[in-house]
């Protein structure tokens, strides 16, 4: 084999290795170790560790030469996928895994002789869904090549084969990958394969062995999330959560249900079950590969639903898990380029620390030296700062604060993501946000409001992601700052928004159960007069704050006067 392609030393299957579950594929092979090495490569594939996946199909290779579906599936795993477009592959990237898929469709062909129907079919196809030229920038008519391709070896071999429907639905949610739904409404994409999809996989989850397959489980998920009916995936996400242990996008996968239902306590024992398996990974392959943005995706969903699970231990500590991780060194690393996808992590302790009103750490957190090397945590730490200077009514130091913010979210390159949103459209949520809470401690009420319901539309018009970059909703400060100046009324529509008690909002766009509107949804409904309607959600409050480890006495702790404080100071008020 060529340097693109290194000869790889066989490794024992039956040396230690990471608990995946008995999930498998009989492919042709007489060696034992191939095929357990082949099945884990398939696992890994579907649990989107595409690196791992490439070099188990390698070890496979290296069991059994003639192996038609090691080559395949290395191949597979060298592509593009779902979170992974073609065109973000970098250059260096691109060029070799175009190489290395030609080599290995090369190296099979003396061996498809040997090889099942279904596996000389996949070989074929496979090869569609690289382009002949690197230098080729137009990558859509590849991905549809590719599911044109398993279009008939769907039709052929599909009737009773969870794989090839699996690999058949990847292959047309790729040709419009987080596109297949109107994230505004929820509604399907009908200019995409949405409605085949669906079919393929539905009819998939007809099968009792899909209770067991992790690729048409983990697809089901993606297909539903965005929807306005996620919950359809509900038990498929169940069947998935222990399936492959170790794996560690598959625990964490449900999480992405269990945030859109308001299951906050599930989505933090999924994700901390996939952290621990995560830091295994890590701890064995180190964080030089491409699945460390997927790591980093974990630690993210597990602090963003104990942030709304009013948790602030779990979300400290999980902050302080995630950030020992992301090295300068691995910042720094070429191709792929690291520092685009995985500089925005380090700017989540500013969102949680604003979260739970922890202005003096705010105000006390250091700014990187680096300005151009981290320049969105440059950007959100003097953001944070300001909010928290503006919050303990020092204006002078939040207008510097403010300015800085302004100057360092200029500096912030296109380049750089909270994937799929690019940071500067993020960041317009954010100069939004200071603005109106900056203003609005000034006095400026009209145009603090104004520019608070601005970061609400910024934020409702981001590209669904799950979970969230922008990890604070608009809504709860906006509606903590309305109710402490007297519009209640306007702030229980908000709240209503925010929870789903009104159609505004896509399901992506809401947040159900939440400790902070909940709280500020009762309260207001009490305060209006509207006590049977508080009363029906006063049992969903309860469980939400005996799960919080902080007394929450507003929706955001931007609110100064509440109705506990007013309390403490003067029982009378709340007689």
């Amino acid at each position: 084999m060529s340097d693109i392609l290194p000869k790889e030393t066989p490794i024992p299957a039956a040396h230690e290795y990471f608990d995946l579950g008995s999930f498998t594929r009989p492919v042709t092979t007489q060696n034992p170790d191939a095929q357990i090495w082949f099945d884990r490569g398939l696992i890994w594939a579907y649990a989107f560790n595409h690196e791992e996946a490439a070099f188990c199909f390698r070890q496979t290779i290296a069991h059994d030469p003639t192996c038609v579906m090691g080559y395949w599936g290395a191949a597979y795993a060298t592509g593009p996928n779902y979170n992974k477009k073609w065109a973000a592959f970098d250059p260096d990237d691109l060029g070799r895994s175009i190489r290395k898929c030609h080599l290995l469709a090369q190296a099979a062909e003396p061996h498809l002789a040997r090889a099942l129907p279904v596996e000389r079919a996949l070989l074929k196809a496979v090869q569609k869904r690289f382009p002949s030229d690197e230098n080729t920038r137009d990558f859509g008519p590849f991905n549809k090549a590719y599911a044109a391709a398993m279009k008939p070896v769907y039709e052929q071999f599909g009737k009773d084969d969870l794989d090839i429907l699996a690999l058949y639905a990847d292959a047309l949610m790729n040709m419009s990958p987080w596109g297949l739904y109107d994230a505004l409404t929820g509604k399907p994409n009908l200019n995409t394969a949405v409605v085949e999809v669906k079919a393929v996989l539905e009819r998939g989850l007809t099968f009792p062995a899909s209770k067991k397959h992790p690729g048409i489980l983990h697809m089901y998920i993606h297909l539903m999330e965005m929807s306005d009916t996620p919950e359809a995936a509900l038990v498929p996400a169940d069947h998935l959560r222990d399936l492959a242990p170790e794996a560690g996008h598959m625990p964490h996968m449900p999480s992405h249900l269990d945030v859109l239902i308001g299951d906050y306590r599930r989505a933090i024992d999924g994700n901390m079950k996939a952290s621990i398996a995560d830091d295994k990974f890590y701890a064995r392959r180190g964080g030089k590969n491409f699945y460390s943005v997927y790591r980093l995706h974990v630690y993210h969903s597990l602090i963003y639903a104990a942030m709304l699970a009013g948790q602030s231990q779990v979300a400290l500590e999980s902050t302080d898990r995630m950030e020992a991780t992301i090295t300068e060194e691995l910042l720094r690393m070429k191709s792929p380029p690291m520092i685009e996808w995985m500089e925005f992590f380090l700017s989540l302790r500013v969102h949680v620390l604003i979260r739970f009103g922890r202005w003096e750490e705010l105000k006390r957190l250091t700014v990187p030296e680096d300005k151009v090397l981290y320049s969105v945590t440059v950007a959100i730490t003097h953001y944070g700062k300001a909010i928290a200077w503006a919050a303990t009514g020092n204006l002078e130091e939040a207008d510097r604060e403010r300015e800085l913010y302004h100057d360092a979210s200029k500096r912030v390159p296109p380049t750089r993501v909270d994937f799929p949103n690019k940071i500067v459209d993020t960041l317009k949520v954010a100069t939004a946000m200071v603005d109106g809470e900056v203003e609005y401690r000034r006095g400026n009420y009209d145009v603090a409001f104004a520019r608070l319901r601005q970061a609400v539309h910024e934020e409702d018009n981001l590209l669904y992601s799950e979970p969230w970059g922008w990890m604070l909703p608009a809504r709860h400060a906006y509606a903590a700052l309305l109710l402490e100046q007297g519009h209640v009324t306007e702030a229980a529509e908000v709240y209503a928004e925010d929870l789903g008690f009104s159609d505004k909002l896509a399901s992506t766009h809401r947040h159900p159960n939440n400790v902070w509107a909940l709280h500020g949804y009762h309260e207001c409904l009490v305060r209006l007069g509207r006590r049977a309607e508080a009363q029906m959600i006063q049992p969903q409050l309860k469980v939400a704050l005996a799960v919080a480890d902080v007394p929450i006495q507003s929706s955001c702790f931007c609110r100064l006067e509440t109705v506990g404080r007013k309390c403490a100071s003067n029982k009378s008020a709340c007689l």
